[in-house]
């Protein structure tokens, strides 16, 4: 009997030696940012290191001082939510943000997502409205890109037509100057639509060479990731997950994952990996890249913060990462949702 204390701390010390060291090390790395946050969405940072952040269902943006880690209410915007997959979602800042002083976000009103600029606390300009809307899948992520460009991701709102057709922006990635105008370089003339086939997009980064990388939901079997190339079918609702059974017509994805391991909505880029941010999976993927290629990937902070939404890259080279328990899926733990901050 009275070996059984010692027996089970052996077993405990093991299991913790045998565990994965990158998994190890990213549990000593993190510290918290934020706390008391409802549904952080989009991160965006401005020039000076403060983090501007989404809260999905208040329809609010935050700004958490760099120095003090203060936060504070900065930009309200009229959303409509209903506690669903709608609400405020993306934030990017302008590149030229020192100069025009341009916040650019992506939410969802009455009856459609919209895309505005506006600078904190200013009048809201309309860039490109009447992209579909619904109580599932809205899309909702926006980068921009090393050409300057900004990018969107939408869904198809649960009506899995619109992912095919060119004259609906839903299931789509969008490219747009600054101004909300169409590029006169991108692959259909007279058209936002740079990529199509996609169920609901939540995630966007650019690699070091400049392509993008996208994730996308599936629907009951696989979750994928996508390298986006301007043009490209990425065969929803056709395929889901690999499966090109049309003559190349369709791309398939570089990766996936069953939905129970991802259910991925953020993506960044540090070093020469891409981070994927798992709701369901409640995890933080790491996907390690050689090239175009995608290598074997390792999966951290499994379980330990619950559902995760959003992973940015933060000046410096750190990677904040926000939680997404309070929002009617998760298990809201005491002091969600939070943004924490990975080494």
């Amino acid at each position: 009997m009275h070996l059984a204390a010692p027996l089970v701390l052996a077993a405990l010390l093991l299991a913790a030696c045998g565990a994965d060291p990158a998994e190890r090390s990213a549990q000593r790395a993190t510290r918290t940012i934020a706390t008391n946050l409802d549904v952080p969405w989009g991160i965006a940072f401005l020039p000076g290191g403060d983090a501007l952040v989404a809260q999905r269902d208040r329809g609010t943006i935050v700004r958490i001082s760099r120095r003090s880690g203060r936060k504070r209410v900065v930009m309200r915007l009229d959303v409509t939510s209903g506690g669903n997959e709608g609400g405020l979602l993306g934030l990017a800042v302008s590149p030229d943000y020192r100069r025009d002083r341009f916040v650019y976000a992506y939410y969802t009103g009455p009856n459609e997502n919209r895309i505005v600029r506006f600078r904190l606390g200013g009048r809201v300009r309309p860039l490109f409205t009447g992209i579909p809307s619904g109580q599932y899948h809205n899309g909702g992520r926006l980068a921009f890109g090393p050409d300057g460009k900004l990018y969107a991701g939408t869904g198809d709102a649960a009506d899995t037509d619109r992912a095919q057709r060119l004259d609906s922006e839903g299931g789509k990635i969008l490219r747009m100057n600054p101004d909300g105008s169409v590029p006169s370089d991108n692959p259909f003339r007279g058209s936002l639509v740079w990529s199509l086939g996609h169920r609901n997009v939540q995630g966007l980064a650019f690699d070091r060479a400049g392509r993008l990388w996208a994730t996308e939901f599936g629907q009951n079997r696989l979750d994928e990731l996508n390298l986006i190339r301007p043009g490209g079918n990425y065969g929803w609702p056709a395929v889901e997950g690999r499966g090109d059974t049309r003559g190349g017509r369709f791309t398939n994805p570089k990766r996936t994952w069953t939905t129970e391991e991802a259910s991925p909505s953020g993506l960044a880029f540090r070093g020469s990996s891409l981070y994927m941010a798992a709701l369901r999976g409640e995890s933080l993927w790491r996907i390690p890249l050689r090239g175009a290629r995608t290598l074997r990937p390792r999966r951290l902070l499994r379980g330990r913060y619950g559902r995760l939404r959003t992973v940015v890259r933060a000046p410096g080279g750190a990677l904040w990462v926000a939680t997404s328990n309070r929002d009617g899926r998760g298990s809201p733990r005491r002091g969600d949702d939070r943004i924490v901050r990975l080494r």
